[in-house]
């Protein structure tokens, strides 16, 4: 992102009027490869695509801001790959990663990954490192560590149904599990600002957070989101949870977050309220439903109802309710900023 997104950015995370309201998507792998004309496996695999992809994205979008901006990722699988996961890459479909943890035993004796040398976490690192003077040279700066969330991790390696039953069934080896997880995304955050010393943000996403009970959030999230979001000093700590549930959002003061990518179930109004109009909103139109299936004259409809009823717009970055869907089409995203940059605030 631009010098002028950054401090844009960090004016809303701080509650400062920005007039026009700002705007500002998630994109990964999704959306952009098609977008961009290229396959999936190519923008995994080639440095250069996926530099090319991404650089066609801020030039043709130059009045929003994407964010992390230049995400170095393989999927669902950069993290999973680090723990032994076997990852599965298929030509114009998204990579899984296969579980590696059945029993309490395995949760208990994970081991912690060396974020230095293990999986694809070398790959995803060294490609931001090749990128970084192309990125420089367009104005722009890498600005976010990124990674998926404790509970996300741990569901890709043991199955999202398998672990939430673990949370109940088997406690202390789902904390010792978790701990371990929390440990690993301490030194990769770290790992990643030690190598890109532009970094000043850190993004985490986790879903299954949001599909927890609020005693269960307590004791299995909050914790370790809040100790990952710490791993470093960031002026931005940026939170995705598009699932739909609202139990997070009281908390996430207290867990450090100040920015909140959340489900589209929630209108704004509601979420600001949630939050104690302490945390920053990036949202929140339906992104597959509206931004991506709908007509641009659906998108300008609803730009105006995401926003109305708001009699305060500080803390908002209008985007989507989660990331940018798989074939958005360029015409939708136009409307969507254009109609955002217009709003009479």
């Amino acid at each position: 992102m631009t010098e002028t997104q950054w401090k844009q950015l960090l004016a809303v995370v701080n509650g400062e009027a920005v007039k026009p309201l700002p705007s500002g998507f998630i994109i990964d792998s999704p959306w952009l490869p098609g977008w961009a004309g290229i396959s999936i496996l190519d923008y995994f695999s080639s440095e250069t695509k996926w530099l090319e992809a991404n650089l066609k994205a801020i030039r043709h979008f130059p009045d929003t801001t994407f964010l992390p901006g230049f995400w170095s990722e393989y999927g669902m699988c950069t993290e999973p790959s680090a723990f032994g996961a076997k990852c599965t890459f298929h030509e114009n479909e998204l990579p899984y990663a296969d579980k590696t943890i059945e029993t309490p035993e395995q949760m208990a004796g994970l081991r912690k990954p060396d974020v230095k040398t293990d999986g694809l976490l070398p790959f995803t690192l060294r490609r931001l490192q090749h990128a970084r003077p192309a990125i420089e040279k367009e104005g722009h700066a890498i600005k976010f560590a990124v990674a998926r969330g404790p509970l996300n991790i741990a569901s890709f390696l043991m199955g999202t149904t398998e672990f939430m039953i673990a949370l109940k069934e088997s406690p202390r080896e789902s904390h010792a599990m978790l701990n371990t997880i929390t440990d690993f995304l301490c030194d990769w955050i770290r790992l990643q600002k030690e190598a890109i010393p532009t970094i000043d943000g850190v993004f985490l996403l986790d879903d299954l957070a949001g599909f927890l009970g609020e005693e269960d959030f307590l004791e299995f999230a909050a914790p370790y989101l809040k100790r990952s979001f710490n791993a470093i000093p960031a002026s931005v700590r940026f939170f995705h949870n598009d699932a739909g549930g609202l139990v997070c959002a009281p908390h996430l003061e207290d867990i450090g977050v100040n920015l909140f990518n959340f489900s589209f179930q929630h209108g704004m109004k509601e979420m600001l309220e949630k939050t104690g109009i302490k945390v920053a909103l990036l949202g929140n139109l339906p992104p597959r439903d509206i931004l991506a299936s709908g007509t641009p004259a659906d998108v300008r409809k609803g730009v105006g109802e995401m926003v109305e009823g708001l009699a305060d717009h500080r803390r908002i970055m209008a985007s989507c309710g989660g990331g940018v869907s798989q074939n958005t089409p360029t015409e939708n995203i136009e409307a969507f900023v254009d109609a955002v940059r217009n709003l009479r605030i």
